[in-house]
């Protein structure tokens, strides 16, 4: 029995490899911001908690003004760092939103290439049932005239008899 041959299957296996590309794009990306979201919400506890430790053991008694200062500066440069992490990860956002484009468009162009293929499949099914049918059509009537004793004519012009 014939077996369906997709003429495009290997332009398949591309759209799909670059589908999966995407897939993987997407993934790296999506991990790289997690990070990011985690080193910035640690940094943020860990300046947090700096604060709490100043409010509960420093603000107490005699000032140390130097010591205030330079917690002041060390504030200040732990919330640079995070606004440059935030930018960061604005920025790993737009990517981000680039990559899943492109892999709605991997994924678009692979099932329009699925779907060529589900409508070649569809056709070569009902061609190869057409085929069958005339098949088992021809072999009844010869089995009806070869029952009968009848003549059959042959589509070229020849008769025989069964």
């Amino acid at each position: 029995m014939p077996q369906f041959h997709f003429p495009l299957a290997g332009v398949l296996r591309h759209r799909e490899h670059l589908e999966q590309e995407c897939q993987r794009n997407v993934a790296g990306i999506q991990q790289r911001m997690r990070e990011a979201q985690d080193a910035l919400r640690e940094l943020d506890q860990s300046m947090q908690r700096n604060i709490a430790e100043v409010r509960e053991n420093r603000l107490v008694g005699r000032l140390d003004m130097g010591f205030l200062a330079a917690h002041r500066r060390y504030i200040a440069s732990v919330q640079r760092k995070g606004t440059m992490m935030a930018q960061k990860m604005a920025l790993m956002q737009r990517e981000l939103d680039t990559a899943r484009a492109a892999l709605s468009e991997a994924a678009k162009q692979r099932k329009i290439i699925e779907k060529l293929r589900e409508k070649q499949m569809h056709r070569w099914q009902q061609e190869r049932d057409r085929k069958e049918s005339a098949e088992l059509d021809e072999m009844s009537m010869r089995l009806f005239a070869s029952q009968s004793g009848e003549r059959i004519v042959y589509e070229d012009g020849m008769a025989g008899e069964l």
